[in-house]
Formats: structure tokens, sequence, C-alpha cells
């Protein structure tokens, strides 16, 4: 049986032990499509140059980078993880694409925000809220950090609803990725972790419904590719 555990030390070791392989297999085991699935959540913020970006469970700064490379673009990105190898992977794209003058990375919990009350325009998560021990106390903070009027915007992966897409999905998703996965990243856990994590994670009507919970306006959950993808935006009133 796979360990769903998600204490974050735990957590932060796996995505450490496959850190370098990380990008690669994203794109490798959705054949690209995850690029395009950062851009509508960027795009669901509607940014106007001005802003200030919190990007949660940042990872490698992919959906950080794509909020500053954005038309226009977030005037300052924050990216926060606790696993540091995927900061030091994200710090080095930083430097590639020329934005580390206005991005940075920051080690802390998506639970406990190193982030002043009311300081960001917009917060962002792609594939990670599901990681996060506790979920309510993550949506929690990000009330607590975004502005009134403040958007947000979480990518998870989520179980289709359509039978013949259900069943293509699971098949690949519970025998091929895991195969490719450990083969490539050479980590026996990680690959494994991803299909049940998704399995176990909240359905998305359960966690739209969490956000409103959490004092969250606006909140829709709009499927991508087949509902492989959900879109969670919000607002904080």
């Amino acid at each position: 049986m796979t360990d769903l555990s998600k204490t974050p030390n735990r957590i932060a070791g796996m995505f450490d032990a496959i850190a370098d392989r990380y990008d690669f297999l994203n794109h490798l085991l959705s054949a690209g499509i995850d690029r395009r699935w950062r851009a509508r959540a960027i795009r669901s913020l509607r940014l106007t140059g001005g802003e200030r970006v919190l990007d949660l469970c940042t990872g490698t700064a992919d959906l950080a980078i794509a909020a500053r490379a954005a038309v226009p673009p977030a005037a300052r990105v924050v990216g926060v993880d606790f696993a540091a190898a995927m900061l030091g992977v994200g710090e080095a794209k930083l430097r590639r694409a020329g934005v580390d003058g206005a991005v940075a990375l920051v080690r802390g919990d998506a639970a406990r925000v190193p982030v002043a009350d009311e300081a960001v325009d917009a917060v962002t998560i792609a594939f990670g809220i599901r990681n996060v021990q506790d979920p309510r106390a993550a949506c929690a903070e990000i009330r607590r950090v975004l502005r009134p009027g403040g958007r947000l915007a979480i990518l998870e992966f989520a179980i289709p609803s359509n039978r013949v897409v259900r069943a293509l999905y699971l098949w690949y998703f519970n025998r091929m990725l895991p195969r490719i996965g450990r083969l490539v990243s050479r980590h026996q856990g990680a690959y494994g972790y991803l299909p049940a994590s998704v399995t176990a994670f909240a359905p998305p009507s359960e966690f739209a419904g969490l956000l409103r919970t959490a004092g969250f306006a606006d909140v829709a959950a709009l499927p991508l590719t087949f509902g492989i993808v959900v879109l969670y935006t919000a607002t904080r009133p």
C-alpha cells in the first residue's frame, strides 16, 4: 500500500530526491500539456502589470516564471516551497529566464506562509494543494495574505467523470506513469505516491466547498483536458 502521509519532512524529502528529473518528467508524462494548464491559470488572474503574486508549493518555479512572463506580467512574484532541492533547480531556471530580479524563491510551508496579512494581489498553486498536510489551514493562510479583491488560481489533478476517459486515465495513471517515473527518476516511491494522492484528494465539488468555507467568493471549478485537471478560481471578498 502506498504511503500517503504528508508530513512536511516526508514530502520535502520525496520531491528533493527527484528534483533533477522533475521538470523533464512533468513534460514527458503530460505530453507537454502542463505548460498550457499553467498558462490558463495565469490568464485567469487577469493581471494588469502591477500585481504582487504569491506562488505556493512553487516547486521548480514554473508557475512563478509564467506569472512573470505573462503579458502584461506580474510586477513581483514570490515562490514558496519547503523542498530545498526543488528551489535550487528553480533558482537556476530563474537566472536562465532572466527573471531572477523580479521573482524570489523562499523556503516555507503553505500552512504557515511567511508573508504579511493582505500583502499580495494574487495567489497561485500548481499541483501542490493535495500534498499539503492540512489543506484547510493552507486555504485560511491564502485568505490571510490576499488583499480584499485579490484572486486565487489553483491547478490540481482530478479523476475524470466521463467513464471512457476515466478508464483510460486510470490505466495510464496507475500502470504506466509509475513505471515511467521510477525508470527515469530512479525513485521507487514518488511516482507511486502521485496517482494514489490524486485518488485520495477531495473531488472538485468538495474542494470548491472547502474554499467557500474558508471565506472565498466567486469560487469556480473549471475542468481542463477532459477533466484530468481542474482549475479552481476564487476571490477574497
